[in-house]
């Protein structure tokens, strides 16, 4: 685990590249915090880190519900806030993403164990401030671990 506050939106953005460096091929992200804590900022930081350029927008998927971006690696964004069941999961293909070899960041995972289950890699933010948030990355897998580990050499505490 790993346990940081990040005093402002330039060090979530930071933390969120410096994860995008040791992502790869076939890794589940789940972020997790209430509505307005950062999670779509912090993919946003994820993003630009796997190479999509800086004047391509990243917004909340929260009504397309899936949105895609070429960078190093493919890269599906995935909001699950509005689902209600497995079977929307489906409907959207979203297995076929987790099967592929691209990166996938879902915001609110955790209402599905389909999901849930297979994330690599869970990053919690939660509200320490109007600006400031505390960010937890807890890994679920040996994966996530190796994860975790290369992480904490781009990131100093």
């Amino acid at each position: 685990m790993l346990e940081r506050v990040l005093h402002n939106e330039a060090e979530t953005l930071a933390l969120a590249e410096g994860l995008a460096q040791v992502a790869q091929p076939g890794d589940l992200f789940g972020l997790e915090g209430e509505l307005g804590a950062g999670k779509t900022t912090f993919v946003r930081g994820a993003i630009h880190g796997l190479g999509v350029s800086e004047d391509m927008p990243v917004t909340s998927p929260t009504f397309a519900l899936l949105q895609e971006y070429p960078g190093r690696l493919p890269i599906a964004h995935a909001d699950f806030y509005r689902l209600m069941g497995e079977s929307e999961l489906e409907e959207l293909g979203f297995e076929e993403w987790l099967d592929s070899n691209g990166v996938v960041f879902v915001e609110w995972g955790r209402k599905f164990p389909s999901i849930s289950e297979r994330v690599t890699l869970w990053v919690e933010l939660a509200f320490v401030s109007d600006h400031a948030r505390h960010v937890r990355l807890l890994a679920q897998s040996p994966r996530g671990i190796a994860r975790l580990e290369s992480l904490r050499h781009h990131f100093a505490p």
